[in-house]
C-alpha cells in the first residue's frame, strides 16, 4: 500500500505540535473556512461539520492524500463556548469557568482521496477548571493565551495552571486525540506508523 501525504487542514500550532511528538510531519494548508456559516446547538454535531468542511474546503487540492480537519469547542451546562472574541469576554468566560467543569468536544475527519473515503468522529473530555481570583484572570488573560483558544485556556500553555484535573483523553484538550487518530487510521487499513517520519 501507498502511504499518501498527512495534509492538516488547520492552522493550529498545537495540533500541528501533537502530530509531530508522535512522528508525523503533516504538510499545513488552513482551511480558512468561514465558521459563522454554521448554525448548530449540539456541540458534538458542530465540531463534527466544522471538522468536515474545513478537511472538504482542503481536499480537492491533494487528490492523492490524506486530509485531517478538526475542530474543537468547549461546553459548559450545554452552552457551547469557542474562542473569546476580546479579553473582555475571555474574563467573563473565566469567571463562569472558574470552580467549574465543562466538556471538550474535538470533530475529527480524516478524508483518504486515495480511497475515496471519509472518517468521522468526535472526542469528548472533562475538564476541572480550578477556583482563581479577579486578578489571577485578569493576569492570565493578559498574556494573550485565552484568546487563541476553544474554550479560552490551553492546556498545553499557562493555562495548565487553572485546571485541577481531566477526565478522558489527554491530547483531545489540547486539540487532537492522537488515540482516536490511531484508531481513524486503522479504520483507514493504516498503521500509524506508517506515517513516521
Amino acid at each position: 500500500m501507498n502511504i499518501p501525504d498527512f495534509i492538516l487542514a488547520s492552522a493550529s500550532p498545537a495540533r500541528r505540535r501533537l502530530l509531530q511528538t508522535v512522528g508525523i510531519e503533516p504538510i499545513v494548508k488552513a482551511s480558512d473556512f468561514d465558521e459563522s456559516q454554521i448554525q448548530i446547538s449540539e456541540p458534538k454535531a458542530l465540531v463534527e461539520i466544522l471538522a468536515k468542511c474545513k478537511a472538504e474546503t482542503i481536499a480537492p487540492q491533494f487528490p492523492s492524500a490524506l486530509v485531517m480537519g478538526c475542530d474543537s469547542v468547549l461546553a459548559i451546562d450545554g452552552q457551547i463556548y469557542g474562542k473569546p472574541e476580546n479579553a473582555e469576554v475571555a474574563i467573563a468566560r473565566w469567571n463562569l469557568m472558574q470552580g467549574n467543569f465543562g466538556d471538550l468536544y474535538t470533530g475529527h475527519v480524516l478524508i483518504d482521496n486515495t480511497q475515496n473515503r471519509t472518517v468521522v468522529k468526535c472526542q469528548i473530555t472533562r475538564v476541572y477548571f480550578g477556583k482563581m481570583g479577579d486578578r489571577a484572570i485578569a493576569a492570565y488573560v493578559q498574556t494573550g493565551e485565552p484568546l487563541k483558544c476553544a474554550g479560552a485556556f490551553a492546556l498545553e500553555g499557562f493555562g495548565s495552571l487553572f485546571v485541577e484535573k481531566i477526565e478522558g483523553c489527554h491530547s483531545n484538550v489540547i486539540g487532537l486525540s492522537l488515540p482516536l487518530l490511531r484508531q481513524m487510521l486503522a479504520e483507514l487499513g493504516y498503521e500509524v506508523t506508517d506515517f513516521w517520519q
